[in-house]
């Protein structure tokens, strides 16, 4: 059985259509428009959900968001997006990956324009980081350490999860950045695969696991680290040297409810990224005059989003998502796959 077996899909839209919940701002919970309110559907990948519910929140209180509610479904980015391509409702989409968005466009359930303005569909920006026990008791500094023997790794399941193929990404890039070879980059990857105590199936879950006091390193996002130190986990988190810029995308679907276009409107303002920001994601960069200020559980809160020596990108370091998920991810041939299958921890 291979890690992204089919069978996901129906599991996904049972799980997503029990999962959904009614967000905090008051309203009916009867779908639509009802008495003045309109509720809107969310379905997205579980990481950004403390971000999207302080936007929610701040959208509520503007004109155009007035009397506006929300329906939550929150899994893995993979599951989510098939799950809507399967028929789940869905006003509005933020996944980990573009691709998951594009599993729609294909569908006919999201314009093929979705990503024509300049941030590019882009909604949340964030960078892969390596989260480790309180005082970093085994000296984790960057990637090398994580291919070293009894370094236990907890990642997410790339056959699920956006974040896992965010975070396998960086530590390859990482490899061929330093001027080794795609044999030398799957070396590299076999022995922290080897490693690997857990994979969970999204990025939310693999925190928990790592919460739960599975092992040594989670590879994770830097908004997860830091929203967990925001909720009273005792953790440190590093910032690799050389790392992957995370972005992540939304859309409107085709038949959703004028207000979801609203609410993407406002989180594509400085006001909405800095909803975002104070969760710990990047401020995007195409949208000017967002106010950082300090974040609380970031490592320097004065300074929250220090660079990286090297930032890697997708389009501009891996050739764009289309070869990357062929290359690494096809679900017979992909690099990442056979690493994966070899380890026996599909």
């Amino acid at each position: 059985m291979t890690i992204f077996s089919r069978k996901r899909v129906a599991a996904a839209i049972a799980t997503s259509l029990s999962a959904v919940l009614l967000a905090a701002c008051g309203g009916s919970a009867d779908g639509g428009s009802a008495g003045g309110n309109t509720t809107l559907s969310l379905v997205g990948f579980a990481v950004p959900k403390a971000g999207n519910n302080a936007a929610q929140a701040a959208f509520a209180k503007t004109s155009e968001g007035k009397g506006t509610t929300w329906k939550e479904s929150y899994g893995a980015s993979g599951d989510q997006s098939r799950a809507v391509a399967g028929g789940l409702d869905a006003d509005y989409v933020h996944f980990s990956l573009t691709p998951d968005v594009t599993r729609l466009v294909d569908a006919g359930l999201v314009a093929k324009d979705w990503n024509a303005g300049p941030n590019k569909g882009i909604v949340t920006d964030s960078v892969v980081v390596l989260v480790v026990r309180k005082g970093n008791p085994k000296n984790i500094t960057g990637w090398d350490d994580l291919a070293k023997p009894g370094i236990g790794i907890v990642t997410p399941n790339p056959g699920s999860s956006g974040s896992a193929r965010w975070n396998i990404l960086g530590a390859w890039q990482h490899v061929i950045a330093g001027g080794g070879s795609e044999a030398d980059a799957t070396d590299f990857l076999t022995k922290i695969f080897d490693n690997v105590e857990a994979l969970p199936g999204s990025g939310r879950d693999a925190t928990t696991a790592f919460q739960g006091g599975t092992g040594d390193v989670l590879i994770s996002y830097e908004n997860e680290a830091i929203f967990a130190r925001q909720s009273g986990e005792d953790i440190d988190y590093v910032l690799p040297d050389d790392t992957l810029k995370i972005e992540n995308p939304a859309a409107v679907t085709t038949d959703a409810d004028p207000k979801a276009k609203a609410f993407l409107d406002y989180v594509l303002t400085k006001e909405g990224q800095q909803q975002y920001v104070s969760k710990g994601f990047r401020p995007l960069e195409s949208v000017e005059g967002v106010e950082v200020g300090t974040v609380k559980g970031a490592n320097d809160e004065s300074d929250p989003f220090p660079a990286p020596a090297k930032l890697f990108t997708i389009d501009g370091d891996l050739g764009g998502w289309e070869a990357v998920n062929t290359k690494f991810f096809d679900e017979n041939d992909g690099i990442i796959t056979k690493i994966i299958a070899a380890s026996g921890k599909s």
